[in-house]
């Protein structure tokens, strides 16, 4: 009877599905950034698609987002449920500010996503174009002021290439760092700096709606329905992909791992992702496991040898 009874039990356990995990990720920036926006579409996605039953998003915002990487390796220590979202701006930043901890301190998970850097000028600007920014910094590099996001960041590597591809010397560029998007785009709206860089879909509302003017973007081709040459186009050899990922705790075992890319790679490939990814203007560069942990070694090289090359990194 004992045996009846623990069988029936047994079967009834396996006829029902797990769970969903829930999660908590982290943002290491201030709201209204492109990474505040990843880690919100995630859990909205995630929610919607059943793929979680409750996800919570935590802004740690500083240093371009080794503040939080470091919160997050010192308090999340095998815990499964916790995530962080990064990226080309953080692999900068760890570089730039020397932090103690850096990506090797978590269990990367996948690349997400990629988006092209958009130069912009508030709209009242009598630059009218990416010649008009450009010679404006040729005539004296100091006099033109660029908000952006962290220091190392793409927006900084960005405006450091062109710089160096228009002939001026990078470490004489006024770079304004910032530690969100939304602050970013206070400045360019509030007409207090010369011109803007960010990822496109943090400024396309502001160009749609005749408050910026949008200069160029850094991606390797034209984009389609957006009315602006790429760097590449305008004669200043610079291609640029501002790519965002998702990352785990340390300390997690081989089954948790494997869990956490389940739930991603679910993501990853839902019906709601790839919608937001159209309506953020967002590419789907969705890379997983080993073959994301060899292309992230490969990004932090590249990367290193940018920033020594246009004098951030010694």
């Amino acid at each position: 009877m004992k045996h009846a009874i623990l069988g029936a039990a047994l079967s009834f356990a396996l006829a029902v599905p797990a769970l969903a995990a829930d999660y908590t990720i982290m943002a290491p920036a201030s709201p209204g950034g492109g990474w505040d926006s990843t880690a919100r579409t995630m859990q909205e996605v995630m929610q919607a698609e059943g793929i979680s039953g409750s996800v919570q998003v935590q802004n740690v915002p500083g240093a371009g987002g080794t503040v939080g990487l470091a919160q997050f390796v010192a308090s999340a220590n095998g815990d499964a449920s916790q995530l962080i979202v990064g990226g080309y701006v953080m692999v900068g930043a760890i570089l730039t500010n020397g932090s103690p901890v850096s990506l090797a301190d978590v269990t990367p998970i996948a690349r997400l996503t990629g988006e092209a850097v958009a130069i912009v000028v508030p709209a009242a600007s009598p630059i009218q174009d990416i010649q008009g920014l450009v010679d404006a910094m040729k005539a004296n590099p100091g006099a033109v002021s660029w908000a952006g996001g962290s220091a190392g960041g793409v927006d900084h590597i960005t405006a450091g290439l062109l710089a160096k591809a228009a002939g001026v010397d990078p470490t004489k560029i006024n770079y304004i760092a910032f530690s969100g998007g939304g602050e970013a785009t206070a400045a360019i709206l509030g007409n207090q700096v010369t011109a803007g860089l960010s990822g496109l879909g943090e400024f396309l509302p502001q160009v749609q709606a005749g408050t910026m003017r949008l200069l160029a973007v850094s991606s390797g081709e034209r984009l389609a329905g957006i009315e602006a040459p790429t760097l590449k186009e305008a004669g200043f050899d610079v291609v640029v992909q501002n790519w965002r990922m998702v990352a785990a705790a340390p300390g997690l075992s081989d089954e948790q791992k494997a869990a956490v890319s389940a739930d991603i790679e679910k993501l990853a490939k839902s019906a709601g992702w790839q919608k937001a990814l159209a309506d953020k203007g967002w590419a789907d560069t969705y890379l997983a496991g080993a073959d994301f942990e060899a292309q992230l070694a490969k990004e932090i090289e590249a990367t290193t040898a940018i920033l020594k090359d246009i004098g951030l990194v010694k």
